[in-house]
């Protein structure tokens, strides 16, 4: 069952989101906490995101861009600003969709679903922030270009992509990509690391992969 996140600090407005998403078959919940909106949507990363754009502390315009630049997951800006202006820079910071307030909830419903069947037909590419990885021919898109991982390189970065933005530890990058934690050289590891780094600046993403010393590896795409 698809997750739907509702971020509306209307009450009122919120509960009737929520009832409509849930009647349509969705998994709905609300997000209360708007000092803490970003963390916990990080951490649930629902399958569609609905964004109100007047909340407390940071806007949903400003949530929009700092969630796109780390997730994959779609978001619909739901706003009673109505302005071309509103709805250009929704869509210029990553939103999917756009919708003013009040919205017919048969209006809603489609949207989502419109926007959620786009997302279905990426099939399997895994997404994070602005990469786009094929897990079956490791093909990796960024920025309209892209190049092709070797097996192992390709099978790091998907674990990194897939755990992204936490840091993966060592360990797990061996069970993934080799199988056991067991009698595996960690200078494999650093050398295969080393080769997907010269790739990815092949891409403009040389600082990319970074090391986090003790811990393990994690992608950094703040500034993509």
């Amino acid at each position: 069952m698809i997750r739907i996140a509702v971020v509306e600090d209307d009450v009122y407005l919120r509960e009737e989101l929520i009832h409509t998403f849930r009647k349509a078959g969705y998994d709905a919940f609300g997000i209360t906490c708007f000092q803490r909106a970003e963390q916990e949507l990080m951490e649930e990363k629902p399958g569609l995101a609905v964004l109100d754009v007047n909340l407390p502390g940071k806007s949903g315009y400003e949530l929009c861009k700092s969630i796109k630049k780390r997730c994959a997951f779609p978001i619909l800006i739901l706003t009673a600003r109505d302005t071309l202006s509103d709805e250009l820079m929704a869509l210029g910071l990553g939103a999917d969709d756009f919708l003013t307030k009040p919205c017919h909830p048969d209006r809603l419903l489609a949207r989502t679903e419109r926007v959620l069947a786009a997302y279905a037909r990426m099939g399997r590419r895994i997404l994070a922030g602005a990469l786009s990885l094929d897990p079956d021919t490791y093909k990796l898109v960024y920025g309209g270009s892209f190049l092709l991982l070797a097996e192992t390189e390709g099978k790091i970065l998907k674990v990194l992509m897939e755990q992204y933005p936490r840091i993966v530890e060592k360990g797990e990058l061996f069970a993934a990509v080799w199988g056991t934690e067991k009698f595996v050289d960690e200078n494999i590891l650093q050398v295969n690391v080393s080769r997907l780094r010269k790739n990815l600046a092949v891409l403009g993403l040389a600082g990319v992969v970074r090391n986090i010393r003790g811990q393990g590896y994690v992608l950094e795409m703040e500034e993509l």
